[in-house]
């Protein structure tokens, strides 16, 4: 069947956000915003409530028609729609399981279309399951919670620059071609941008050691993650450890792991982040009255932050 026998397919208000007045994320006056990106449910800020104009209904679907097509998502919460942004109503009751599992139906057809191949004119066309499995409605969703509250981050001017090579000892990845794969229980990681870098698993007896970053210099470039299980690197992904005067642990490996995104812009399919590049790669951290990384601070803030004692 098609989204339009399920949904009643709205623009949104089509607003723009530069137009907008930004609150405080923290703010339960302001009114979520939500634009045609692929992350953080579609929410890319908070802003005031416009006098004429309601806010989209809570229990809605917003899909995107442009941007990070058919980035879909359920909004709990009242909501501004960007620029190309459709809003699905159910048109019979459903619960929470059923419309997420629509996004995911929705989502799965993004491979279909591009930057110039929107899904403006097709969307209420696409086509959908005609039956919802039995798992959906079976399935337990336990909301995630956190005691935690955030802190504000200090003045970033007084940060050091460092060189990664002065931080990191850097591995290589090795190449592992697909035929001679043996499907198993450890870790292969790609060069893609999701799931931890995690590709498939595999059976091998010779394996990375955990408690790492690990950085796209192919593919998804600049993408970089945590890893705290022994696996298998591919040649796309270079291996990062601590060096010998500082220990490395999950939080402080989260706090590193924003700083060293922030460079992927940088670098690209046609401009590879080649390990020689990365070890001369210069990233700002904050600093002890010696002038070595305070690391100490990275742990304590990304401990402060909310759903961090979830990590």
């Amino acid at each position: 069947m098609k989204i339009s026998d399920l949904f009643e397919v709205k623009y949104g208000v089509n607003l723009e956000l530069a137009s907008c007045e930004q609150t405080d994320l923290k703010d339960r006056s302001g009114v979520n915003f939500v634009a045609r990106t692929s992350i953080n449910n579609g929410i890319v800020a908070k802003v005031a409530k416009i006098e004429g104009i309601e806010p989209q209904a809570a229990g809605t679907l917003s899909c995107a028609a442009g941007g990070s097509v058919l980035s879909t998502f359920l909004q709990t919460q009242p909501y501004y729609s960007g620029r190309d942004l459709y809003v699905l109503t159910p048109k019979r009751k459903m619960s929470i399981n059923e419309k997420l599992y629509w996004c995911m139906m929705i989502r799965a057809n993004a491979y279909r279309f591009n930057y110039g191949r929107q899904a403006n004119k097709t969307l209420k066309d696409i086509m959908l399951p005609d039956t919802v499995p039995a798992w959906v409605t079976s399935t337990k969703i336990v909301p995630f919670t956190t005691k935690i509250t955030h802190f504000d981050i200090t003045d970033t001017s007084e940060w050091k620059d460092y060189t990664m090579d002065s931080l990191f000892r850097f591995v290589k990845g090795r190449r592992l071609i697909k035929e001679d794969m043996i499907p198993g229980d450890i870790n292969f990681l790609g060069a893609v941008s999701d799931n931890n870098g995690v590709r498939e698993k595999i059976e091998t007896s010779y394996c990375w050691e955990p408690n790492c970053i690990t950085v796209n210099y192919n593919g998804s470039v600049g993408e970089a993650f945590y890893q705290s299980k022994p696996f298998w690197a591919s040649d796309d992904v270079n291996v990062l450890y601590a060096k010998d005067f500082w220990e490395m642990n999950k939080y402080i490996a989260m706090f590193l792991i924003t700083v060293i995104k922030a460079n992927k812009y940088r670098f690209g399919y046609g401009r590879k982040w080649t390990i020689e590049k990365m070890k001369a790669t210069v990233i700002k951290l904050p600093s002890q009255a010696d002038k070595t990384p305070d690391f100490m601070y990275m742990e304590k803030y990304i401990k402060s932050l909310p759903y961090s004692d979830r990590i």
